[in-house]
């Protein structure tokens, strides 16, 4: 079994009474589950953020580098506009 250490933590009284509802209607044991299931999600979501900024970044240099060697072409807003909402429009909710 994994080590485990105790921490104090304070929550706005919202944040408590929906921690203490779960704990209450038996989706969770106990106060302590609810903050380590929301923290699992939070270490997901942080990856995955992690991850899309790795893959910017890494554009971000392609272009920069397509640039210094000369290979770009004209500027068209319409069309940069136009392949950034179909991006966005086939991208999984991340966050």
């Amino acid at each position: 079994m994994a080590e485990i250490e105790r921490l104090t933590i304070t929550l706005p009284t919202e944040m408590a009474a929906v921690v203490k509802s779960a704990v209450e209607q038996g989706d969770y044991a106990s106060t302590s589950e609810v903050v380590r299931a929301a923290l699992r999600d939070w270490k997901m979501k942080r990856a995955l953020q992690l991850q899309e900024l790795a893959a910017l970044k890494a554009d971000i240099d392609k272009g920069l580098s397509d640039v210094a060697a000369g290979r770009v072409k004209d500027f068209d807003r319409a069309r940069i506009i136009e392949r950034g909402r179909k991006l966005l429009a086939n991208r999984s909710p991340s966050v």
